[in-house]
This record gives C-alpha cells, sequence and structure tokens, in this order.
C-alpha cells in the first residue's frame, strides 16, 4: 500500500528521475536514507518499473510527427505487427485500443517524402486515418 510520501516521490521522480536521494529526500521531508529506501520498495513492488529519458524528437531531425488510426481488414493481425516491428526508427507507440479503429500508431519522420512512403507500404496491408500534429 503506498501512502502520501511515496505518491510524493513518484511525482518527484517523474520529473526528475536523475534527482539524488539527498535532494528527494528534502523535498519529501525524509533524510536521504529513508528516501532510497521507500524508492527501493515501489521499484521491489514494481510500482516503479524503470527510468526514462525524454527525446526532443525535432532536435533529432523528425519535424513530422503522425497519429494514425489503423483499421484491419482481417482478423489476421500478424502482418500489421510485423510491419511495425521492421519499422522502429520511425514509431514511436502503437496501441491496442477498443471503438472505432484497432490501433493507434504514433510515429515520427524527418520529411513528408518519408511519411508517403511509409504510409504507401502500410495500405498494402490496412486501412488508415492519417492526422498530422500541430502542437504538443
Amino acid at each position: 500500500m503506498i501512502d502520501q510520501t511515496d505518491l510524493k516521490i513518484i511525482e518527484e521522480l517523474s520529473q526528475n528521475s536523475r534527482i539524488t536521494m539527498k535532494e528527494l529526500g528534502g523535498k519529501v521531508h525524509l533524510t536521504a536514507p529513508a528516501a532510497s529506501a521507500r524508492v527501493a520498495k515501489l521499484e521491489d513492488s514494481g510500482i516503479i518499473e524503470g527510468y526514462t529519458i525524454t527525446i526532443n524528437q525535432k532536435k533529432m531531425g523528425y519535424t513530422v510527427h503522425a497519429i494514425l488510426q489503423i483499421f484491419l481488414r482481417s482478423a489476421n493481425h500478424q502482418p500489421y505487427l510485423s510491419f511495425v516491428k521492421d519499422n522502429t526508427e520511425c514509431v514511436i507507440n502503437n496501441y491496442k485500443v477498443s471503438g472505432e479503429s484497432c490501433y493507434l500508431l504514433e510515429c515520427k519522420f524527418q520529411n513528408n517524402e518519408i511519411l508517403d512512403e511509409f504510409l504507401t507500404k502500410l495500405s498494402d496491408l490496412v486501412s488508415y486515418k492519417l492526422s498530422i500534429v500541430i502542437n504538443k
């Protein structure tokens, strides 16, 4: 069971996972060893599964951010899933969803020409609706 201190720790780590235990402890009113023990407990219980970084895709050269609603033409998802696996350089996330579509596919592209090539190949497998992200 987690308490308010654990929630504060999670909030602080969500904002800066590189924070020192001394700094974290100060923010949640614990000593560094107590904060470290709380973090270890959250990790051991599976509440904290890992730590990650946020990448600025535009600075990496990916200027086109696309969200696609994917509509499968058959009950066999494997060709589409293989396509996603083979295109990891542009796929950010692939969510299996309920509702109108079968998947939501989030992608990044360096330019519209690469997007067009991707869509041409994708259209051999599925139908889709494309949305371009204007602003985050």
